[in-house]
């Protein structure tokens, strides 16, 4: 079957994937355990994932902790320079901002 593809000019490749996210608008469908194969199709890429999903909230899935306000409209930028201006922590800023719909004056005037 292989050599098969290969005539086809089809590559086949198997990804050694640690978790897969499929995110919809009502839901995240999670593999945790899932195995995935890459085949490439003159260009074409398809991905085939293999295994029982956990249906989780929409969003929710995903993140390894690295950035904890990656969910956050507001910019890294704005909260740092809330923080300068006020004096206060980057969370501190980040709340202020959040509480002001992102309102930089109204941030800081809240802060001092």
């Amino acid at each position: 079957m292989e050599q098969m593809m290969k005539q086809m000019g089809i590559d086949v490749e198997d990804i050694d994937a640690e978790e897969v996210i499929i995110r919809t608008a009502e839901h995240d469908l999670v593999f945790s355990d899932a195995e995935v194969t890459k085949m490439d199709a003159r260009g074409q890429e398809t991905y085939q994932v293999i295994g029982s999903p956990e249906k989780v909230e929409a969003g929710s899935a995903g993140g390894t902790g690295a950035d904890d306000d990656a969910g956050s409209s507001i910019p890294d930028d704005d909260v740092e320079l809330v923080a300068m201006r006020a004096d206060v922590s980057e969370d501190e800023a980040r709340e202020a901002l959040e509480a002001t719909d992102g309102d930089l004056a109204a941030a800081v005037e809240s802060l001092e």
